[in-house]
């Protein structure tokens, strides 16, 4: 069976960049407080009229097709995840299509969360390792800016998230030594109210109401201890996993890319793994977390620094609400 490999990546960012001390001016917190929780210092917001979920897609999509040499016609099949669509429905899938000017080729949504990212480059993996397609794009992009509560009342959630978009173009490996290797998905639903939005609900009376626009249930809650917990265990196993499934060691990874959720989950990470800082990137002082566009984003600018090279052994993990948790090992092309 042949392999897929990353031939393209690319990434876009909004321009207004938001800092801690802006936050300042609009709720009780100040830069220490977020500093010494998350390791965020700034993050990027859209800009409306501007940016959307999908054209933001779209531009690290032609950034993407670029790097890889291919034209947007060469494209079989699009994966975007997301959990901010444009739309309830349809998907931001076919509006990232209309964006690129494509016609006709399939658009699947998946709705993953932090986890997003992986599970969709895991599904663009096996369609091409059946030779159902060959040039697949697999697309994270959110903006969570527009669906935050802005207050002091949800502060411990709202200085966390940032806007922004990556995306990779997958093709078939010419070398079965390199590419993906393997991809591993997991979920528990256990504790999924845990990390979640609540409203609108389609298991209301009605979808959205003024009474759930008064008690905050539109806006994402947190419960940052059991995350926390969680995600420490979570990601060590599913990046073992990987490994193991490849007869590997931790030290034979060269660049670990893990979902920027936290400065302290990514530091306890690196320490699990005994890994030194250099080998495990880290971005989200500059651009908060962007859930699904968080893992695309790191590996474009990683890449543009010149910190993966060929033959590099490069691993992905994502942990977030569901809970959901992936991994994906790649042998760099």
């Amino acid at each position: 069976m042949r392999k897929s490999k990353i031939a393209g990546v690319g990434h876009y960012l909004p321009e207004k960049v938001v800092t801690n001390a802006d936050l300042e001016k609009i709720m009780e917190t100040s830069n220490e407080w977020i500093l010494e929780r998350t390791g965020i210092e700034e993050r990027r917001y859209f800009e409306p009229g501007k940016d959307t979920t999908a054209n933001m897609g779209a531009k690290a999509a032609v950034k993407a097709l670029e790097m890889a040499g291919l034209d947007k016609s060469q494209l079989d099949l699009i994966v975007f995840a997301t959990l901010s669509p444009d739309y309830v429905f349809p998907g931001s899938g076919v509006l990232l299509q209309r964006d690129l000017g494509l016609k006709n080729i399939p658009a699947i949504d998946v709705r993953n969360q932090c986890s997003g990212f992986i599970y969709a480059l895991s599904v663009a993996d096996q369609f091409i390792k059946t030779g159902m397609y060959n040039n697949v794009l697999v697309v994270g992009s959110e903006i969570h800016s527009s669906g935050l509560d802005m207050t002091t009342r949800g502060r411990a959630v709202s200085v966390i998230f940032g806007d922004g978009a990556g995306a990779v173009v997958l093709t078939p490996s010419e070398d079965d030594t390199k590419g993906i290797l393997s991809t591993h998905l997991h979920a528990d639903g256990e504790l999924a109210e845990e990390l979640s939005c609540l409203a609108p609900s389609s298991n209301a009376p009605e979808r959205l109401t003024h009474e759930m626009i008064e008690n905050a249930s539109i806006y994402p809650i947190m419960n940052g201890q059991t995350v926390f917990k969680n995600a420490v265990v979570r990601f060590p196993e599913v990046i073992m996993e990987a490994l193991n499934k490849n007869g590997y060691q931790p030290s034979d990874i060269d660049m670990l890319i893990p979902h920027q959720a936290n400065l302290r989950i990514t530091s306890f990470i690196q320490q699990k793994m005994g890994l030194p800082a250099e080998k495990v990137f880290s971005n989200i002082q500059r651009y908060g977390n962007t859930t699904a566009a968080s893992v695309p984003i790191a590996l474009s600018e990683a890449l543009a620094q010149g910190k993966i090279k060929s033959g590099n052994l490069v691993c992905l993990a994502a942990f977030g609400s569901g809970f959901t948790w992936a991994s994906a090992l790649i042998r760099w092309n």
